[in-house]
């Protein structure tokens, strides 16, 4: 986006720094997550500034430095963990290890009054995650609050409009964090409360107009929210410019494909066209067991089919070339397959077809209008944009499709083995009411057989995970407690409907430690 952001979540490293962006947004506010290292022009641009927790100690050598544009715009400051040591550390205060280090629940006793703790009570349940704490305050500077152990928690410059906590009030686990970020941009920095999708929506589609100009938009559409949202968008933007194409690669869920072409060619009236690649990507899928081989073979398979259709497209018609290819590409794909620019502090946990598996060869320019939004706004987009509910909450499935849910070998005969018992997953989830309670659910097919006993028979048969989650971010989630006759129901169908397969077991895994997606 050309709008420059309204809060800078300046990142020095936390697994949690995108979601205080998120939640900063939650709040009506706009907010990016940009590298402590950025160039000075790009953080200036912000009204205010929130510094992130991180893994380094502030006298590490070549740790994290507060970027000094932070100081001297004069604009307000909230530190949260390393952003407080950081904060201190340049303004003259002291930083020492702390005699008792902190991590998890916490209280927090508040000895002092300041517009950032307005209408909060005393003590305070937090959640801390720190070695580090400071032990000398900067000149100036206040002490607003202590834990237990009574290392400091909160300090202020309130006349400057400074401040900084030792603990993290973007987690959940914090009971009072939404009321503080909430002081923070409306009672400390005075910010408007006008991130909304209808202004997302208004403001992106002049960007998409202004950047595609007289070219073609190429789109993937897989019939996911991610990608639905961005035809929705962008066909808004440009209208027949753009052509969707449906790449069917074998790997989709049960009668996907009709779904897709009913919803946006039928009801929408955006030009789609639909290829059966399957063969193509079995080819290059076979005897292919590593899931991140998996990833960047469909990946580079998927341009490639692009750039054959473009091309032939072009030749047919009189009109400007295809110079852009659109993706569902969001803020969690960015963070978490770790890729360039900001992302390039955070660990790659794996890579995503849209971020991290093209081809360096690629002949599209990318087009990515959800780059910076999070799955809940994606969804409150694509209701604005008049899109169906159905497609709207419709659970995340990844580019790569049921292949990345096959762990080994994909093969025709385990998709349709697995595409059988996903059904039966989501099919008995909505029989039971709770799909919307759930955030993502699907089945996954192991690559390991057991012995069972069906009838009279001994039988040698394939073993079906089923993975259902809860979650608000997609960043952090917890298993979803399914009543236990539902997850029977699932699993006797399953066995007694699904070729090939006798057993059935359930994830009780959260994520960290574990991804969402097995592979």
């Amino acid at each position: 986006m050309k709008r420059p952001p309204t809060v800078a979540v300046i990142d020095f490293g936390s697994q949690t720094a995108q979601l205080i962006a998120r939640r900063v947004r939650d709040l009506g506010v706009y907010s990016e997550l940009i590298p402590w290292n950025a160039p000075a022009e790009q953080l200036a641009q912000a009204d205010a500034y929130i510094l992130s927790g991180g893994p380094a100690s502030i006298y590490e050598p070549d740790a994290p430095t507060l970027p000094p544009i932070v100081l001297e715009s004069g604009k307000p400051v909230l530190g949260i963990c390393y952003g407080m040591q950081a904060l201190a550390h340049a303004l003259g205060g002291h930083v020492a290890p702390a005699t008792a280090r902190e991590f998890g629940h916490t209280i927090v006793e508040l000895t002092g009054d300041a517009p950032l703790l307005s209408g909060l009570p005393e003590k305070l349940d937090v959640w801390m995650s720190h070695s580090d704490h400071v032990d000398a305050l900067p000149p100036g500077w206040v002490a607003l609050g202590a834990s237990h152990n009574d290392n400091m928690a909160i300090m202020g410059d309130i006349a400057r409009k400074r401040y900084a906590l030792q603990f993290h009030p973007e987690v959940q686990h914090t009971r009072q964090g939404m009321d503080i970020l909430r002081n923070f941009l409306f009672d400390v920095a005075e910010l408007e409360a006008d991130w909304t999708p209808a202004n997302f929506i208004e403001t992106m589609t002049q960007e998409i107009r202004d950047r595609v100009g007289d070219s073609r938009v190429l789109l993937g559409l897989s019939g996911g929210v991610d990608s639905s949202v961005v035809a929705a968008l962008v066909h808004r933007a440009i209208g027949d410019q753009l052509t969707c194409v449906f790449v069917d690669h074998g790997m989709m869920r049960l009668g996907e494909a009709d779904e897709v072409f009913e919803t946006f060619q039928q009801a929408h009236g955006i030009h789609l066209i639909g290829i059966n690649a399957a063969e193509l990507f079995l080819e290059d899928l076979k005897g292919v067991t590593d899931p991140e081989e998996k990833r960047k073979r469909i990946g580079h398979r998927f341009v490639r089919v692009f750039e054959a259709e473009a091309a032939r497209l072009a030749a047919e018609s009189q009109g400007a070339p295809y110079r852009f290819l659109a993706q569902g590409t969001l803020y969690p794909d960015v963070i978490e397959s770790a890729a360039t620019g900001r992302e390039r502090a955070a660990r790659t946990i794996k890579t995503h077809h849209n971020v991290g598996g093209l081809p360096e060869d690629i002949e599209f320019e990318l087009l990515e209008p959800l780059r910076y939004l999070f799955k809940d706004e994606v969804r409150r987009v694509g209701l604005a944009l008049g899109l169906p509910e159905r497609i709207v909450w419709r659970h995340p499935f990844p580019g790569p499709g049921l292949a990345i849910r096959i762990l080994g070998e994909v093969t025709w005969d385990r998709l349709e083995t697995l595409r059988q018992a996903d059904a039966i997953v989501i099919q008995e989830l909505e029989a039971a009411n709770l799909y919307r309670a759930t955030s993502q659910a699907f089945a996954v097919l192991l690559p390991v057989r057991t012995v069972g006993v069906m009838g009279d028979y001994r039988t040698y048969g394939n073993v079906v995970a089923i993975r259902v989650v809860t979650t608000d971010d997609f960043m952090t989630a917890d298993w979803a407690r399914l009543p236990d006759d539902l997850l029977g129901r699932m699993a006797n169908r399953i066995v007694n409907e699904v070729e090939g397969v006798n057993r059935v077991v359930y994830d009780i895994t959260s994520k960290p430690p574990a991804t969402i997606e097995w592979e």
